[in-house]
């Protein structure tokens, strides 16, 4: 199984993504890990990237997933996947599931500005809540609302998709 843990940035997908693959003993991607250089300059300089910008990403990332879901790895990936149309790139077959970090712009803004070492210029946030389409019932996201602790966070999401933390890296039969 892949988690594609997904939102604007500053939601905490890295620190959600790899407390949940280190608790599973899975592997850990970050989706900023595999942007082109130019689309970095861009970010740094407060340029907010295009649909053009993230194809030649998305289509890495796909690739990723693709090649975690052949050879039967669990992995969890962060990835902002703000649109539906990039979260159905990433997404290849039932062995990926979605999880949305969902938080108002004031508290995420304030994560943002508690973050520090990352290219992500804080001046695109309002540029990522403008790109954002939320995930519909038709997507079959599992929806997290932020304001809580990392641990918290990591815990409805392993509740919600029935996985075990204890040794096990595949989900329970339900």
């Amino acid at each position: 199984m892949v988690i594609v843990i997904c939102g604007v940035a500053g939601s905490g997908k890295t620190t959600v993504g790899q407390l949940l693959a280190r608790e599973l003993s899975w592997k850990f991607y970050d989706g900023d890990d595999f942007h082109p250089t130019a689309n970095i300059d861009k970010m740094r300089r407060g340029v907010p990237l295009t649909d053009e910008d993230r194809q030649p990403w998305l289509t890495i990332l796909r690739l990723l997933v693709e090649q975690c879901v052949a050879a039967g790895e669990n992995a969890a990936l962060a990835c902002s996947a703000l649109k539906k149309s990039y979260r159905d790139a990433l997404r290849p077959s039932d062995e990926v599931k979605l999880v949305f970090l969902r938080g108002e712009f004031s508290l995420i803004a304030e994560q943002l500005r508690n973050r520090r070492g990352h290219f992500f210029n804080p001046q695109l946030l309002r540029s990522q809540f403008e790109d954002l389409e939320e995930p519909q019932s038709d997507e079959d996201a599992i929806v997290i609302e932020l304001g809580r602790t990392p641990a918290e966070l990591v815990n409805e999401i392993k509740d919600r998709l029935r996985l075990q933390t204890c040794g096990s890296n595949r989900k329970e039969e339900a």
